[in-house]
């Protein structure tokens, strides 16, 4: 089933979509701020979001920023705010859609839909990783290595990885890390990181101590590399 947050400070907004998502099969997270939007993203791993703009606290536009760090997830905006401005504003942060207030229910799950089946599509394959030391296929949740030997990994280790595997070549943040993997509140705990990451390069590189794959960036954050298969 699929897992919808719904971030909106007004009640019956959030009664309503509550009671419509739930009654076509919808498993629904409510958030009233873009804090708690932030937590229960994290915790709750939902599969879509509806998102109000003008929330108390962390704006929406903000929200997403935020978001946008660390997790694909298909973002729904549903706003009052109709400035042309306001909705580059949200796309430009990572918006996949905008829907401005008052709505009709009918055109807003018909929009949820069609994030939710580009979601599927995206998500009907993930990808498999093919190293010269072993294989992650992310479908499964395992990691083999050259032998066909099942490598385990902890539940927060493979988080981390995960994370890490899916930005392929890209900076992601110790901050960025922290918030996906621990939730908000977390982002100074860098030590967390160090321990567990080096739990994870003993388990995966041919030298610990020279990473091939799994590479710091001091300061800023980790790098996942992955050379081509001889």
């Amino acid at each position: 089933m699929t897992r919808v947050l719904v971030v909106d400070d007004e009640p019956q907004i959030r009664r309503a979509l509550q009671i419509n998502l739930r009654a076509r099969d919808y498993i629904v997270v409510c958030a009233a701020s873009g804090e708690e939007a932030l937590r229960l993203a994290a915790s709750q791993h939902p599969d879509l979001m509806i998102l109000d703009l003008g929330l108390p606290g962390i704006d929406g536009v903000d929200v997403i920023e935020g978001l946008r760090g660390w997790t694909t997830m298909p973002i729904l905006v549903l706003s009052v705010r109709e400035r042309e401005e306001d909705k580059v504003a949200a796309l430009d942060a990572g918006a996949d859609d905008y829907v401005t207030k008052p709505f009709g229910m009918d055109e807003l799950l018909a929009r949820l839909r069609v994030l939710e089946r580009r979601l599927t599509s995206t998500e009907a394959n993930p990808p498999t990783i093919h190293t010269p030391h072993f294989e992650i296929d992310l479908a499964a949740k395992r990691i083999t290595n050259t032998a066909g030997e099942a490598v385990r990994l902890t539940p927060l280790e493979w988080r981390i990885l995960e994370t890490l595997v899916r930005h392929p070549g890209r900076l992601v943040s110790q901050q960025q890390l922290l918030t996906s993997v621990w939730g908000p509140g977390y982002e100074d705990e860098t030590s967390y990181l160090r321990v567990h990451l080096s739990h994870i390069r003993h388990k995966l590189e041919p030298d610990p101590a020279r990473p091939r794959y799994i590479h710091t960036e001091p300061g800023m954050g980790y790098r996942f590399e992955t050379p081509e298969v001889p």
